[in-house]
């Protein structure tokens, strides 16, 4: 009667480990499969006659061996469990992902539990690794992120020129201005304000005005360099900072932007409107003591070119 109950209870354990509804994959030291359950045979399709025995690396080559070989060494020694997640390696078998068609995942994102299983002595023989599907988790935390980027990136935005707005700016200028005093780097800043913008919002309109303003602003994108920072920090006012750049080279950019911005062309009503800049430079210096009057350097720049006639570039040095 005992023996019965045995061998019951022995198939009803061997029938749940089939069916569960997790990956369950026994295997050697040497990496030799011993046991595959129904989830492995579903999801990749090679059923347990086909694996007993093969090592698994050779069936699988997108297992990296060594990795394998580290988890398996410190499940053995250690004779404790081991973990990998999503987040640290997206899956250990490259399985299809079997999510609704709204699902943008193209494989099945994995958290994979390592277990060592030891003989009679105690020695740690086999390794049972169980492999848990987290699609649904690794989606809608992948889905988080993006919004939280996506709302990040609009709290630093300006959402006419797509430029950076004007507090981001300022985080900007005290970051640079920090980076200056640490290491002493040559950054400059230039300061620019569209010439008679009142008479064109009150000649053309307000619409025309915000075209004028987004035309402004493209053309600093052409022009900036890559490492440049790039903001509206007022209605028609912008301003770029210029990492790693002294005064005469913030002249160059200075006066390449305003050759662009004068050469650009609008249009309103079939006439053709023509719009220029003044722009105010002022280098970083160890006399300048904090971010705020590095602005006032630039700010007056910029009032000492539109004093001399506008579509100019002015600085004042500290």
């Amino acid at each position: 009667m005992s023996t019965n109950i045995a061998l019951k209870d022995i198939h009803w354990l061997i029938d749940m480990v089939h069916n569960i509804d997790v990956g369950l994959v026994i295997i050697d030291k040497d990496f030799n499969v011993k046991v595959w359950n129904g989830f492995m045979e579903n999801h990749s399709g090679l059923l347990t006659a086909h694996m007993v025995d093969k090592k698994i690396t050779d069936v699988f080559t997108s297992i990296p061996e060594d990795w394998l070989q580290q988890k398996v060494n410190s499940v053995c020694l250690l004779k404790n469990k081991a973990f990998t997640t999503w987040e640290q390696r997206p899956y250990l078998f490259k399985f299809k992902s079997y999510r609704p068609i709204t699902s943008n995942a193209e494989f099945m994102y994995q958290n994979v539990t390592f277990l060592p299983l030891t003989d009679i002595v105690g020695a740690v023989t086999q390794i049972c690794m169980i492999i848990y599907d987290v699609t649904d988790v690794a989606l809608n935390r992948q889905a988080l992120q993006e919004a939280n980027h996506k709302l990040e990136h609009l709290s630093h935005t300006d959402g006419l020129t797509q430029l950076i707005n004007q507090s981001y700016w300022q985080e900007r200028c005290q970051v640079e201005f920090k980076r200056h005093q640490r290491a002493h780097h040559k950054t400059s800043m230039v300061t620019l304000d569209i010439d008679h913008f009142k008479k064109i919002n009150d000649t053309y309109g307000h619409p025309f005005g915000d075209q004028v303003i987004k035309g402004v602003a493209e053309s600093l994108r052409q022009n900036q360099r890559e490492p440049d920072i790039v903001g509206r920090v007022g209605g028609e006012e912008f301003s770029l900072l210029l990492v790693d750049t002294d005064l005469a080279g913030a002249k160059v950019v200075a006066e390449r932007i305003r050759a662009a911005i004068e050469a650009l062309r609008f249009e309103c009503d079939g006439k053709e409107v023509k719009v220029t800049v003044s722009l105010g430079i002022a280098q970083i210096t160890d006399s300048i003591e904090d971010f705020k009057a590095w602005v006032k350097m630039a700010d007056l720049g910029l009032y000492l070119a539109k004093n001399n006639g506008r579509n100019q570039v002015g600085f004042s040095v500290h």
